[in-house]
């Protein structure tokens, strides 16, 4: 299973230092990152998560989403 989250980024180079700074949480949450895309017309990423744990990964969305992180998540699986 992975995870598709699309985040709005007005100062890339911000987000993407926030970004990193939380990858041993992600990493605890069952997620490793696959790809990291910029949206090529507007402030905006794409990252791609393989999940290992959906509840793991829910709760870290869930926290997430607490301290105010406005991203859009989908579980998907490939057919």
């Amino acid at each position: 299973m992975q995870l598709i989250l699309h985040s709005p980024a007005p100062d890339y180079p911000s987000w993407k230092t926030a970004f990193d700074t939380t990858a041993e949480a992600r990493r605890d949450a069952g997620l490793s990152l696959l790809q990291l895309w910029r949206d090529a017309d507007q402030p905006a990423v794409f990252a791609l998560f393989e999940v290992s744990d959906r509840k793991r990964a829910q709760a870290w969305l869930a926290k997430e989403a607490a301290l105010g992180a406005t991203a859009t998540a989908h579980f998907v699986e490939t057919t």
